[in-house]
């Protein structure tokens, strides 16, 4: 066995890398709808556009997106609502 074929465990099509991240990790997990993010993949790697609620949520989505299997990497270019609800009125 060749470590080509080792590796092809880990290869996905493009397409269900894509799915995956629009059904389970946007709508099923984040509760975000799919149709304000845009997702691309392209030879394993991630790129995703849209709009987030809240900043906060970014390097959840980052993390959650790069744990998908076949994902190489993950560029986001991501607007946000809020910045963080928590800390908005804080005075510290």
């Amino acid at each position: 066995m060749s470590r080509g074929d080792l590796l092809k465990v880990f290869l996905r099509a493009d397409e269900d890398i894509r799915q995956e991240i629009e059904q389970d990790v946007l709508a099923g997990t984040l509760r975000l709808d799919p149709a304000s993010i845009s997702v691309g993949v392209h030879d394993g790697q991630v790129e995703i556009g849209g709009s987030l609620p809240f900043k906060g949520m970014l390097p959840v989505l980052e993390h959650m997106c790069g744990a998908v299997d076949g994902v190489i990497s993950v560029s986001t270019h991501l607007a946000y609502t809020v910045k963080d609800p928590r800390k908005e009125g804080s005075s510290s």
